[in-house]
């Protein structure tokens, strides 16, 4: 299953001082960018990245199940300083075979009224 994950720096992560923000993309954001590099590599992120101008991530992951996808973004070194938001997607395919049931039932009742 795919899911779309979007993981923007908290407001109380931001960094204050200089040191820290040395401290923090030393520790955090490039550990995190190369993780990120090799999970593509493996295909399991298939889409996506960093977001321009500003702390944040925008993904496509593949996972087998929740518990995977869980482990995938736990194991960002960056993800304890993020606000994370999770989407499970559908396919194309998946979604118009959901919708063909319910355009049945709107013809019939179209064919009833008229």
């Amino acid at each position: 299953m795919q899911y779309l994950v979007e993981m923007k720096l908290s407001s109380g992560s931001r960094s204050r001082s200089p040191q820290e923000g040395l401290v923090f993309i030393e520790r955090y954001v490039l550990p995190t960018l190369e993780l990120c590099n090799t999970l593509q590599n493996e295909k399991k992120i298939i889409a996506g990245g960093p977001v321009l101008g500003s702390v944040q991530l925008a993904l496509i992951i593949q996972a087998g199940s929740e518990q995977e996808l869980d482990n995938i973004v736990e194991s960002l070194p960056i993800w304890p300083m993020m606000e994370t938001t999770v989407t499970p997607l559908t396919s194309f395919n998946g979604r118009e075979q959901a919708i063909k049931p319910r355009l049945e039932r709107l013809k019939s009742l179209t064919q009833v009224v008229a």
